[in-house]
């Protein structure tokens, strides 16, 4: 996948990343989907200013902790069904953009079970906070 740090205003940015992170989720719109869960791959690039994600004394509390991404993840997931991979991706990608510290955000969910004919199913969105966002 191409690194969206070559976007203009991303150039000061680190990449903080979360991949192929495993969830069950009751995720989908056919009555087969809503009885049970699947599993759900996400993935997650969070991309933040130097300024806050260089630290100077070797401390988290100077980072965006990974540990950020994982629980607004489980947290979304505990909300119950979710019809749509889309909205799941939304969903994430806004719980991301709210941590003050983020200036964009890449998600993907992906359904590695749905087909035995390809590796998996799944969906993708980017954000760029804007300035006059928070």
């Amino acid at each position: 996948m191409q690194s969206m740090l070559n976007h203009p205003s991303l150039m000061n940015c680190r990449r903080l990343f979360l991949s192929n992170y495993e969830v069950w989720i009751n995720i989908g719109v056919h009555d087969f989907e809503k009885r049970g869960e699947q599993r759900v791959l996400i993935n997650v690039d969070l991309y933040i200013p130097l300024a806050y994600s260089t630290p100077k004394d070797d401390q988290l509390e100077e980072v965006v902790d990974y540990d950020f991404m994982r629980r607004s993840i489980a947290q979304r997931i505990k909300q119950g069904h979710v019809h749509l991979q889309e909205t799941l991706c939304d969903d994430v990608a806004r719980l991301m953009l709210a941590h003050p510290h983020v200036k964009a955000v890449r998600v993907s969910t992906q359904k590695p079970d749905v087909y035995p004919d390809c590796d998996a199913v799944g969906v993708e969105v980017f954000h760029l906070k804007t300035e006059a966002q928070p």
